[in-house]
């Protein structure tokens, strides 16, 4: 169960939690293993939370930007110099 440099992606980082608890939960692992599948186990939640709560960031501003709009207080659209020669 060896660690990469590569950073993997939310989902990547969850299926290899999935399966760490799986081989914990399994009772099959030594206890120095069982430490090491823990302690990635560990960098696994908070490489996920980083993400989640990125994620959330995103989504709030996106919903304040919304509700912007829905109360009339965002900038005019000004369209792209060449939206306008097609329009």
């Amino acid at each position: 169960m060896g660690t990469t440099k590569k950073t993997m992606t939310f989902e990547e980082a969850m299926a290899q939690l999935e399966k760490s608890v799986a081989e914990l939960e399994s009772g099959a692992l030594t206890l120095d293993e069982a430490l090491a599948t823990f302690e990635q186990g560990i960098a696994l939640v908070k490489q996920c939370r980083k993400e989640l709560d990125r994620a959330e960031q995103k989504i709030e501003v996106l919903l304040k930007d919304q509700k912007n709009e829905v109360n009339g207080d965002t900038v005019a659209f000004a369209p792209k110099a060449n939206e306008e020669a097609t329009s």
